[in-house]
């Protein structure tokens, strides 16, 4: 017999949320089991509850012994070296580590520009290293959202037209795309300057432009490389607030590289780089006790 049950999820604030979950099997109890981080509890007395943690834990992104390797022959080089990984849904992931720490490469390979070497990549279950051309140029256009530190918005359109252009491209009707265009907008607090052009905005209301043209798409994933680089420090704190609020309230994923180890502290966890692998994986509420990795990081970064 299914039944249908009204349970709680409960965060760090503790603020509850119903989820409707049906159960298979009778005489199983909800004592704390973990889904994404919260804690799940039922709030009917003696609860006939059957949950799966696989599927409450499902990767959005799964990384198994990832190779990458330029160059052929003697003059082959391995940048990424059995790189492992999973990165649930909703996580916000800040990638740190010297110049050629193979951090860019994960991050190009995921989104769908390189092809592994050996290993596989999954996105939400599709097996990226057996796309071919073509099919990784759908992936990048329909289901990830790319952010660059240089923006690289059409100077002659304006904030609306920049956003739409590639739903357009990608064959959806212009008004549909306008709409789409002016909730992305809307979402990143841009929504009174449509029609302004980019030499009209200033740096970071271009980064949030940019942002809202990837959000359009409504991405399985966003990347954002470096996204405050080009940013002074009261827009880059804007910036990062923003993606972290996109992560935390619209669970969006977001995996962003940066230097910076401010910018890198507002993620929800840390992957330290190092030699062509991941050298630390540390979650958010153990930054304080790893202050040290933060430091050494911008220390690379700044020598080079």
């Amino acid at each position: 017999m299914q039944k249908w049950l009204r349970i709680e999820l409960r965060d760090s604030s503790c603020t509850p949320s119903p989820l409707i979950v049906r159960s298979y099997q009778r005489n199983r109890k909800t004592r704390g089991l973990l889904g994404f981080g919260i804690l799940v509890q039922s709030v009917l007395p003696d609860p006939q509850l059957d949950l799966r943690l696989s599927r409450l834990r499902m990767p959005i992104i799964e990384v198994r012994n990832l190779t990458k390797h330029f160059g052929v022959g003697e003059m082959a080089v391995e940048v990424l070296k059995g790189v492992n990984l999973q990165i649930e849904e909703g996580e916000f992931v800040a990638l740190m580590g010297p110049s050629g720490s193979g951090k860019s490469t994960l991050m190009n390979i995921i989104g769908g520009i390189e092809p592994p070497s050996s290993g596989q990549v999954l996105l939400d279950g599709m097996d990226i290293g057996k796309l071919d051309d073509e099919q990784r140029t759908l992936l990048r256009r329909r289901r990830v959202g790319f952010i660059f530190q240089a923006f690289n918005l059409i100077p002659t359109l304006n904030a609306i037209e920049n956003v739409s252009l590639p739903l357009q491209l990608d064959g959806v009707p212009w008004k549909q795309a306008q709409e789409r265009a002016q909730i992305a907008l809307q979402r990143v607090e841009m929504g009174h300057r449509l029609d302004h052009v980019p030499s009209k905005l200033s740096g970071g209301e271009q980064q949030r432009v940019a942002i809202a043209r990837a959000l359009a798409i409504e991405p399985v994933i966003l990347l954002a490389d470096e996204p405050t680089g080009n940013l002074d420090s009261r827009q880059s704190s804007r910036v990062t607030e923003l993606l972290r609020d996109l992560a935390m309230y619209s669970r969006q994923t977001i995996i962003m590289v940066t230097h910076d180890a401010t910018v890198a502290r507002t993620a929800f966890r840390l992957l330290k780089f190092k030699d062509g692998n991941i050298e630390r994986d540390i979650a958010q509420e153990d930054f304080e006790a790893n202050a040290s990795v933060f430091h050494a990081s911008s220390v690379q970064n700044a020598t080079g």
